[in-house]
């Protein structure tokens, strides 16, 4: 599947029941250096659009919310330790967390990536 994103400039990639989340290349344009993430705890659930997470960069912190709800089973443990991950490969090696999804439907109110290109060029 292809990737599909929120108006917070998350993106997500969905295999099977597992989806991948992490940040646009847009949001780390806006945040600059990434220096630190809080990244959510595995087995924990979470509701579509709460907050899952941090990024902190050299001129602000933002929150990551949930694309949509479900169990985290897994985080990217690199990042933790090289955060610059999220500004030099967002869509690839610079990803937050995966989560069981809980609502497959959900996605059907997130943007493809010609609205997501028109919402943040607005």
């Amino acid at each position: 599947m292809s990737l599909k994103y929120t108006e917070d400039h998350e993106w997500i990639r969905v295999e099977g029941d597992i989806a991948t989340v992490g940040i646009t290349e847009h949001a780390q344009d806006a945040l600059g250096d990434v220096v630190f993430v809080d990244l959510p705890e595995v087995g924990q659930n979470y509701a579509q659009k709460e907050t899952a997470g941090v990024v902190e960069s050299v001129k602000a912190a933002a929150d990551i919310y949930m694309p949509v709800g479900g169990e985290v089973t897994e985080v990217n443990e690199t990042l933790r330790a090289e955060p610059s991950l999220a500004n030099s490969d967002p869509l690839g090696a610079g990803w937050f967390f995966k989560v069981r999804l809980s609502d497959p439907a959900q996605l059907d109110a997130l943007m493809d990536e010609a609205a997501y290109r028109a919402f943040s060029a607005g």
